[in-house]
């Protein structure tokens, strides 16, 4: 193997160093593994160190003597040879060193298994892929380290971003744009590193609303990243240009357009034409080919501020597990790269169908399929809830049931161009639960905030003082909304 693989002399510094100096040993062993070292035998040494460390004894001469002894690998040489190397002052830059040497061997031995499985296995090429990101995903997260920050360093970092939100006035935005005034005022936007669940029964507009907010971001410059897995990019491109113009989504679908609805349509395109949208349709995705599509798409975008889902159990497990471990699975990968990226990852979800069995049928928390998980995940987690699709549900079943009957069926079902919506904020780690109305509107399938004043609608505020509460409605300038 190549001597940049690998540095005996350090190896031998670094053991030396722990026998001489046992107080080094716990920043040590909080970096380096047992396979860090190249040679076998500091390996076998630097295992018995562990061992003699968690049974509370002392690491010198003589214990390591009679653990390799017990374990039969004491070499006799190589301890004279560990304890004749010369003392090092600047650890850290050896043990950093060690480091990145067995890195690079862990890279080495990648490329090996890559040819094994493609050449002598003949595995198909998916699975190699999938096999390759996984690997790599694990030498990464094995060769990242991070000490303890301090009360002194915390503190100075809290005060810092008291400052910086001092500095921004009364903007209630702390996070991401969600695109809805009211829900901002709750949630201060999506945080930076947050999971966030958005989650509703099939018809409840749960893409819809998503792409709202992903509207107010585009439009202002931002970026986002956004993963159909069950609708083709040109679809949520239709979606999207019905926001913007105000033009009915079905208009749009069949092309009959006035002259004046074609004006907008053309300036929406162009609008879209410059915007940081990047949309993957694949259809089938698993958390490692989604963890390197995003990673790779941020830097070379580091612009993108959102990540998208759509949604969560449609995406594919890794191997044979039960449904509800990949799915456990998905959701820590999802988290775990959102503090990665240091971007929020909303990823939308299906609730089960027994709350339609209930009077109020208002999802909760336990109505996420394979909750647990993902309960446990989700920094916030937001149901959209629309009452009308309920009663117009109600509706044809009395229709159908009079039918059946043979009698007359008279319908008092009013079809509602606006229809009230609630967000419901099932779970927030950093702020309040709660309601927040906005309104639906069918044709455009868009979501708008609600007029509170001149409909006398009232948001609802668990665990905040709405008493003492101001409510600034001002204006909306996410959407775009010429007259219909």
């Amino acid at each position: 193997m190549q001597e940049n693989l690998y540095n005996l002399a350090f190896e031998r510094s670094i053991l030396s160093s722990i026998i001489f100096e046992p107080e080094n040993f716990d920043d040590i062993s909080s970096i380096l593994k047992k396979d860090d070292f190249y040679l076998p035998a500091h390996q076998d040494i630097y295992g018995a160190m562990l061992s003699i460390y968690q049974a509370d004894n002392p690491i010198d001469e003589e214990f390591l003597k009679q653990e390799l002894m017990k374990a039969k690998k004491f070499d006799e040489q190589v301890m004279l040879d560990i304890l004749s190397a010369n003392p090092i002052s600047n650890i850290k830059s050896y043990v950093n060193e060690i480091k990145d040497k067995s890195l690079k061997r862990h890279l080495l031995t990648l490329t090996t298994e890559i040819k094994r499985v493609t050449i002598e296995e003949e595995l198909p090429s998916a699975e190699v892929v999938d096999i390759v990101e996984k690997k790599l995903y694990e030498i990464t997260q094995e060769n990242q380290t991070s000490d303890f920050k301090d009360s002194p360093t915390m503190t100075a970092e809290t005060l810092a971003y008291i400052n910086e939100m001092k500095e921004r006035g009364d903007n209630i935005l702390v996070g991401v744009d969600t695109g809805f005034m009211e829900l901002n005022k709750m949630t201060t936007g999506f945080g930076k590193g947050d999971l966030v669940i958005i989650a509703a029964r099939p018809a409840m507009g749960k893409t819809s609303f998503i792409l709202n907010t992903v509207n107010s971001l585009v439009t202002k410059g931002k970026g986002v990243a956004f993963f159909s897995l069950e609708m083709p990019a040109e679809q949520l491109m239709l979606r999207m240009l019905s926001i913007q113009t105000s033009i009915p989504l079905q208009k749009l679908r069949v092309g009959d357009l006035t002259d004046e609805q074609n004006g907008y349509l053309n300036d929406a395109i162009a609008r879209m034409n410059n915007a940081k949208l990047f949309v993957d349709d694949q259809g089938s995705i698993n958390i490692n080919q989604l963890r390197s599509k995003l990673r790779k798409l941020k830097s070379q975008h580091p612009e993108i501020e959102l990540a998208v889902i759509d949604y969560l159990q449609i995406m594919s497990g890794i191997g044979n597990q039960d449904r509800h471990l990949q799915v456990s699975e998905i959701s820590r990968g999802l988290k775990m790269l959102a503090r990665e990226l240091n971007i929020p990852i909303v990823a939308l979800s299906q609730l089960n169908r027994g709350l339609e069995s209930r009077n109020d049928k208002r999802p909760m928390l336990s109505d996420i399929r394979e909750s647990g998980s993902i309960e446990q995940d989700a920094d916030i987690i937001l149901f959209v809830y629309r009452d009308d699709v309920y009663l117009y549900k109600e509706e044809k079943e009395r229709e159908k049931a009079a039918k059946a009957e043979g009698k007359e069926f008279v319908s008092e079902y009013v079809e509602k161009e606006e229809e009230d919506a609630e967000i419901i904020i099932g779970k927030q780690r950093n702020g309040p639960t709660g309601h927040v109305k906005l309104v639906f509107q069918k044709k455009l399938t868009r979501f708008v905030d609600a007029p509170s004043f001149s409909k006398g609608i009232e948001t609802v505020y668990e665990n905040v003082d709405t008493k003492s509460a101001t409510i600034d409605i001002g204006s909306n300038d996410n959407i775009s909304m010429p007259p219909l």
